[in-house]
């Protein structure tokens, strides 16, 4: 399998939109309950998607991995509400593609512009993604927060890279 990455366009939000329904969907079962992780729909994502676009395309970086069948990940990095630190905000792959090198390559891609100081959030349960970030040179530094997804509070690790 052969994946591109490239800058996401606006054409792209309703399949980033789906793909994120679809990954949060995977990733996350078990870690919260089922309503959380089927609030919204995969239209409804790709609409907030196309918003937030609208609203963030000048200050953060959306890139997408294309194989054959389209998009099968992407990566979300900005500023984060810390001044000087850049925000890994996400990194989501289709579920039949987790695993094959799509997240290492959005990674490798992300690094070069997250800048001196950078940090990710994950859920504190999410081992899987943990281990992912920490091959990739990340540490949790101690910082916790308790944060809303699909109306269930849910406890997250800040992990950071210097």
């Amino acid at each position: 399998m052969t994946v591109r990455l490239r800058p996401a366009t606006d054409a792209d939000m309703p399949a980033v939109g789906a793909l994120h329904h679809r990954s949060r969907a995977s990733a996350y079962a078990g870690l919260v309950g089922p309503d959380a992780l089927t609030f919204g729909s995969e239209q409804a994502l790709g609409e907030w998607w196309a918003e937030r676009r609208r609203w963030e395309a000048d200050t953060h970086r959306l890139t997408v991995a294309v194989d054959d069948d389209g998009i099968v990940g992407f990566s979300y990095l900005g500023p984060s509400e810390d001044e000087g630190v850049t925000e890994l905000y996400a990194i989501h792959v289709q579920p039949g593609h987790v695993g094959t090198g799509v997240g290492r390559a959005l990674m490798d891609d992300a690094l070069p512009h997250l800048g001196p100081r950078a940090v990710l959030w994950v859920l504190e349960g999410n081992t899987r993604a943990r281990r992912f970030y920490e091959k990739a040179g990340w540490l949790a530094d101690g910082t916790t927060r308790d944060a809303p997804m699909g109306g269930e509070l849910t406890h997250q690790l800040r992990y950071a890279r210097h």
